[in-house]
């Protein structure tokens, strides 16, 4: 296609667009959404501790706080993802806000542990609608290689910085205020977020509107939720456990059911083509690995600030800023100036490498370390390395997709995240016990301090884990992954009603 066709088929394409004047206003809107969701994992995790207090839930039972959300986000995105693609991007945007936000102030209510339960899992129903519909929504928005590139810099800024933010804003909320406020917040956030969607969002839907795949639908979301499950389990039940074994069996042949049902599906709810795209499926592969190694620095170095240092939870969150300045650096530099001129597999690989270093850097803290020199590097690196990594593959996984499958590819780039979170914290936790397990065993006589000693131990054990882990994630996405610059002009037809 010669230039001139192409400007022509540019212009073209930005005057069927009916957001593209208020493209960058739209951004916010969906930034702010996207935020609101990422923080929601850490920014209720800082709040734990004082809620089971307030509410006098067990130990045991406070895992399935943050099991709850897993399990229904999890399960239900390609479905919500699907969903978006049939019955209008700005619809289910605006729906999971308002449902998000109601079950946020139903557990800030929550006057017992089974209703603050019940809570966190209706907003992962919720949160399953919003977060693929506001990624198709910003796929369908931004067009034009440059711009696009740009604006997921900023997207994947917000998906990879958020969660430390959240860390931050979770501290501050429950020292200052109360545990509670930690929910509530999101009233703010969905608030902000539904008036700018209902202002600047036209409602698109596919011209060819896909039927919902029932089958599909039953064996993806069982699958899903039994993985999930299997690998949450197996954080308190231990990998022996029958129940952990079964479930992660169960999700391993739900999916494979799935994946048969798909080949064989008129209106399958994830068209294969989607996955064996190499550029595509390499990025979902990358979002996977990050996903396992990023909850690495996030639950561990969290536990050592706190435990061994013996930070504030204020003082941890503003400790976690420095790093999410790296990763929307990182970002918004990696997908505005490199992803127009260098091949995914040499940002994404590199990526991967720079957070393995990072990892690496961060297994040399001890009881008595220095944050400026043992611990503010390796996260410093870190934030870099994930940076690139997240800017490019969620822009790359959404690239050049059918107008009809936005929403469920969009929802891939979630499941990915979320199902590499579930499997990360529940390895890297069961591989760190261990290592605390076995340094006790072999120190028997070292006194009181063996304890101490033995945690920083088993962290820095999950640190080497995460740095392999992402070392692996960098030789298999390399593979994958195309050297070449990709040719970003997706043939996206919608119809606004």
């Amino acid at each position: 296609m010669t230039s001139t066709a192409t400007d022509r088929t540019s212009v073209e394409k930005t005057t069927d667009n009916p957001h593209h004047e208020r493209r960058w206003l739209i951004l916010a809107v969906l930034g702010l959404a996207q935020l609101m969701v990422v923080l929601d994992g850490t920014v209720v995790n800082i709040a734990l501790p004082t809620a089971q207090h307030a509410l006098g839930f067990s130990d045991g039972n406070r895992q399935w706080i943050v099991t709850a959300y897993s399990l229904a986000f999890g399960s239900l995105l390609l479905l919500g993802g699907r969903l978006a693609d049939l019955l209008g991007r700005k619809r289910m945007f605006l729906i999971g806000l308002v449902g998000f936000a109601l079950a946020s102030a139903l557990g800030g209510a929550a006057n017992g542990f089974g209703m603050l339960v019940a809570a966190r899992a209706i907003q992962g129903v919720f949160g399953a609608m919003l977060a693929p519909a506001a990624l198709s929504l910003l796929t369908t928005t931004f067009t034009h290689a440059k711009e696009r590139a740009r604006a997921f810099g900023v997207y994947g800024a917000i998906a990879g910085g958020g969660a430390a933010i959240g860390l931050l804003l979770g501290g501050v909320l429950t020292e200052y205020l109360s545990w509670r406020w930690c929910l509530y917040v999101n009233l703010i956030f969905a608030a902000a977020a539904f008036v700018g969607g209902t202002v600047l969002l036209h409602n698109q839907r596919a011209g060819n509107r896909p039927k919902l795949d029932l089958p599909g639908i039953l064996s993806a979301s069982a699958g899903l939720f039994s993985l999930v499950y299997g690998f949450s389990h197996a954080e308190i039940g231990g990998w022996g456990s029958g129940t952990t074994i079964g479930f992660l069996i169960a999700g391993v042949l739900l999916l494979a059911a799935f994946l048969l049902i798909q080949t064989r599906s008129a209106h399958p709810l994830l068209p294969l083509r989607i996955l064996t795209d190499r550029n595509r499926g390499g990025s979902y592969l990358a979002i996977f690995f990050v996903g396992i190694g990023m909850f690495a620095v996030f639950l561990f170095l969290t536990y050592y600030l706190q435990a061994t240092l013996g930070y504030s939870a204020v003082a941890t969150g503003i400790s976690f800023l420095p790093m999410t300045a790296a990763i929307m650096l990182a970002s918004i530099v990696g997908s505005s100036f490199l992803a127009t001129r260098v091949g995914p597999r040499w940002i994404i690989g590199s990526g991967m490498l720079i957070a393995a270093v990072g990892m690496s850097l961060l297994t040399g803290i001890g009881l008595a370390s220095n944050y400026a020199l043992h611990v503010l590097p390796g996260t410093m690196v870190l934030g870099v390395g994930i940076g690139l990594v997240f800017s490019s593959a969620m822009s790359l996984a959404t690239a050049g997709v059918y107008t009809e499958d936005a929403g469920v590819a969009s929802a891939m780039v979630n499941t990915s995240q979320q199902v590499g979170g579930s499997i990360g914290t529940a390895l890297l936790n069961t591989l760190a016990a261990s290592a605390v397990t076995g340094y006790l065993g072999a120190h028997l006589s070292a006194g009181k301090g063996a304890l101490a000693v033995a945690s920083v131990h088993g962290y820095t054990s999950a640190f080497w884990w995460a740095a392999g882990i992402f070392a692996a994630g960098a030789v298999l996405c390399g593979i994958l992954l195309h050297p070449e610059v990709p040719v970003l002009d997706p043939d996206i037809e919608v119809v606004h009603v």
